[in-house]
């Protein structure tokens, strides 16, 4: 069995056009799919979440490359 170590969230809010940024996201990483990228405003940590289990990326590394697509749509 894993274990993750238990790390500090970093706060994440989504900004901008999301089409655009989910867009890029599922150029970068295909096995993303159109469910795993339903957003709805103020429900970030579920789309992390999805984000995370579909990746197996831990939150602050999803909240990472999250941020790097959202400067690449700007």
């Amino acid at each position: 069995m894993e274990f993750r170590k238990s790390v500090k969230k970093e706060p994440f809010k989504v900004y901008g056009d999301w089409g655009r940024q989910s867009t890029h996201l599922q150029t970068r990483f295909p096995e993303l799919t159109d469910e795993d990228l339903e957003f709805e405003e103020g429900k970030e940590d579920e789309l992390i979440r999805r984000i995370e289990v579909r990746l197996n990326k831990n939150y602050n590394e999803v909240v990472k490359f999250l941020r790097i697509g959202h400067m690449a749509t700007v």
